[in-house]
């Protein structure tokens, strides 16, 4: 049986989300803070024959991510779907998204495709990295991590940048670890969507003029012992293979590939 869920579901929505804290980053934290009772957000569960949870599918605006622990009922969350005039993305797992695709009646428009890693232990880490110059960074930080990033390639020129990083840092949903060498910042790794289980990490860079020496390693190490210190799992994705690499020596372990299909909008009845 299929219904939606609310607030009297949430001991039984964290039991299950809390299996995979790591797969289930963006469900956790869209719940811890928004709650069941958004106009943006929606969320339904599949319950077996014993009124067990055992399946999820969250609606955040336009985007649906589903989870489950088991066989679920693909074509019913489909049709909770499709029935959406607002529904534009599914996300998840690939194991997952892959048993709704065939029921979505939407017009696809293109499909991206990520590496999606997690680490849960810190005894996976390298410990042979030293990180006493890696530090945290506070909000006076800011300006300097953007100076930073402005100098690589791959990070977008986004004017609204500084505030969100900002808005991460005060309500503690992101934190950013630096190297800093005549008080330039070189290196940084960063988390966001934090939430009580898991973090994603995120923003991995060093300036072009001091790559090679660990210490994109170094932050990351850092970065990781204190938030697995904290009993949150850290997980990431990537899509450069030699990317992945160095995320595996460092003790993360691929969990499978994370999809984000896009279909076209619907159109909507002219109005008069």
């Amino acid at each position: 049986m299929i219904r939606k869920l609310t607030e009297k579901d949430d001991s039984a929505c964290q039991q299950l989300l809390a299996e995979k804290p790591a797969e289930n980053l963006f469900i956790i934290g869209d719940i811890e803070n928004f709650g069941y009772e958004q106009d943006f957000q929606m969320l339904w569960g599949e319950f077996n024959k014993h009124q067990q949870l055992h399946a999820i599918l969250l609606k955040y605006h336009n985007n649906y991510i589903a989870y489950a622990s088991q066989p679920f009922n693909a074509k019913g969350f489909a049709a909770i779907i499709n029935k959406d005039p607002e529904f534009m993305q599914l996300s998840g797992l690939q194991s997952i998204t892959a048993q709704i695709l065939p029921y979505i009646e939407h017009t696809p428009k293109k499909t991206r495709s990520l590496f999606y890693a997690k680490c849960d232990h810190k005894e996976k880490l390298e410990l042979n990295l030293n990180t006493s110059n890696v530090h945290l960074a506070t909000v006076d930080d800011v300006p300097r991590i953007i100076e930073l990033q402005d100098q690589i390639p791959e990070f977008e020129q986004d004017n609204s940048r500084e505030s969100s990083i900002i808005k991460g840092i005060e309500g503690k949903s992101a934190r950013i670890y630096y190297i800093e060498e005549e008080q330039h910042m070189v290196s940084s790794a960063s988390t966001t969507a934090e939430n009580s289980m898991s973090a994603m990490v995120v923003g991995v860079c060093t300036h072009p003029n001091f790559k090679r020496k660990g210490y994109a390693s170094a932050c990351m190490k850092k970065l990781c012992q204190d938030l697995l210190d904290e009993g949150k799992m850290l997980c990431l994705f990537y899509d450069n293979p030699d990317a992945g690499s160095i995320y595996k020596r460092l003790g993360f372990e691929d969990i499978g590939k994370w999809m984000m299909h896009i279909f076209e909008p619907v159109e909507q009845p002219a109005s008069l």
